[in-house]
Order: structure tokens, then C-alpha cells, then sequence
């Protein structure tokens, strides 16, 4: 889809909507460098993400997971947030209900400084207690202690994130459903649209007579069901549509 072509619609859609969502998904921490750790990425030492990322990998050997854990809390460490990121931090403020859903576990947008994210996969900055269910953040990098353990009841802490075969926290699925429901416009930014739920909250949002708006540089399973769907990388398109929206607000008030 043109991208110049297209952008003055997609302000008009704006402009007069009232909630905005917006889901992000890998894609849009890969331009900050984030590796998505899995597939050709996933491999550490001998072993692949779908592999570690379990929770029987954890009892069996919860030092390894959480030395795997270590490292990648090294690498995101060294990342920045991008473009991306940035504009949906404006959005926040531009928009009078902006609801930022995130499928990422990185806490990228919070340092850009997002105030309000639902993290549908937990976040690798936080861990969690196996006894008294209990959260901790730790932004440490390196770990002091491999495995860490809970300060109050010595139990072992596990990384904050929902595993392969976990389910997803029912109380933050509800919400995200809610407010894909009720929005006017929803974006899908750097998602592959394939993993499940998460994937179907842009559905249920045009079930709901949201107007659909699609950032990824390649098609994926949601696009023939997007109002709009750009073929190109967050960290370049939303400054310029933000760009756009902004002259045009500046207009409209003059």
C-alpha cells in the first residue's frame, strides 16, 4: 500500500477517533537490535528458545534458565528504543484513550517512556516468586545471584514471562479484549499475527467496527482483513504519519 497516498485517510480516521489501540510484536524491537530469540536467533550454546522457554526446563535445571536469561537481559540491556517506540510515547498524550498492548517482554517501551503498557507476555525485568507468587523488579545485569532467590521466604524466583505451554494472566487477556473491543482505530505494529491470543485481538476489534491499520514490512496472515496495511518498518512509519498527524491537529486549531 502507498504510504503518501494513503496517509491523509488514515489522519482523517484518526483525528476523529476517540480509542486508539495499538498492539506491538517483535518486529518493532528488532529495529532496536533486539534479537527475537528464536529461530536462527534462538540458538545459546547448545540449545534452542523453544527448549529453555518451559516450565519443566525450569525444574529440571533452573540454573540454566536463568543463566540463558542472564544473557539475553545483556543483550536488551545494551538496546535502545527507536522511532517507533518514541511516537507511540506522543500517542499517549495526542489521543483521549490510548490503550499500548504489547506482545514484547523487553520493557523497551516503558524506557521510552510509555506509562501505561500491557504486557500480554510478562516482562524479563521482573521475576516472580514460586512460592508466595510475589513480583520483583531487578534491572541488574549481570544477575548477583544464579538462580536468584526471594528475599522474604528464600523460595526460587523464575523470570517473569509466560512460557511455551503457560497460559496468559486471565485478568490482563480480559482487559486487552476489552479495550480492542471498544477502540475506534487499532494498529498491529511489527506483529506476525500468528501467535495466539494475541493474534486475534485486532480481529475482535474490527468485529467491533474498529478501523484496522497494519505496520509490518511483511504480509502476514491479518493483512487481507486490515483497513490499511503498510509494507514497511514502525521505526520509519509512524514518525511520519505522527509527522502528519500533528500539522494537521496544528491546522484544525488554527
Amino acid at each position: 500500500m502507498d504510504i503518501q497516498s494513503n496517509l491523509g485517510p488514515v489522519c482523517d480516521i484518526l483525528l476523529a477517533a476517540n480509542n486508539v489501540c495499538s498492539l506491538t510484536g517483535a518486529g518493532i524491537s528488532a529495529e532496536s537490535g533486539v534479537p527475537t530469540f528464536r529461530g536462527k536467533d534462538g540458538l545459546w550454546k547448545t540449545y534452542r528458545a523453544e527448549q529453555l522457554a518451559t516450565p519443566m526446563a525450569f525444574i529440571q535445571d533452573p540454573r540454566l534458565i536463568w543463566e540463558w536469561y542472564d544473557w539475553r537481559r545483556g543483550i536488551i540491556a545494551s538496546k535502545e528504543p527507536n522511532d517507533g517506540h518514541k511516537v507511540l510515547v506522543e500517542w499517549e498524550a495526542l489521543f483521549p484513550n490510548f490503550a499500548l498492548i504489547t506482545q514484547n517482554i523487553d520493557g523497551l517501551h516503558q524506557r521510552a517512556g510509555s506509562k501505561n503498557v500491557i504486557e500480554l507476555h510478562g516482562n524479563i525485568w521482573k521475576q516472580r516468586c514460586t512460592s508466595e507468587n510475589t513480583l520483583i523488579e531487578n534491572h541488574d545485569v549481570p544477575l548477583e545471584e544464579i538462580p536468584p532467590h526471594c528475599e522474604t521466604c528464600g523460595a526460587l524466583l523464575r523470570p517473569h514471562v509466560v512460557w511455551f505451554g503457560e497460559s496468559l494472566d486471565g485478568s490482563i487477556l480480559q482487559q486487552s479484549f476489552h479495550l480492542s473491543a471498544a477502540c475506534d482505530v487499532m494498529f498491529s505494529i511489527g506483529t506476525s499475527a500468528v501467535v495466539q491470543p494475541a493474534a486475534s485481538l485486532p480481529l475482535s476489534a474490527a468485529e467491533h467496527g474498529a478501523k484496522i491499520i497494519e505496520v509490518n514490512p511483511d504480509p502476514t496472515p491479518l493483512t487481507d482483513f486490515a483497513d490499511f496495511s503498510f509494507r514497511a518498518k514502525s521505526g520509519e512509519f509512524l514518525p511520519v504519519l505522527n509527522d502528519e498527524l500533528k500539522k494537521r491537529t496544528h491546522q484544525k486549531k488554527e
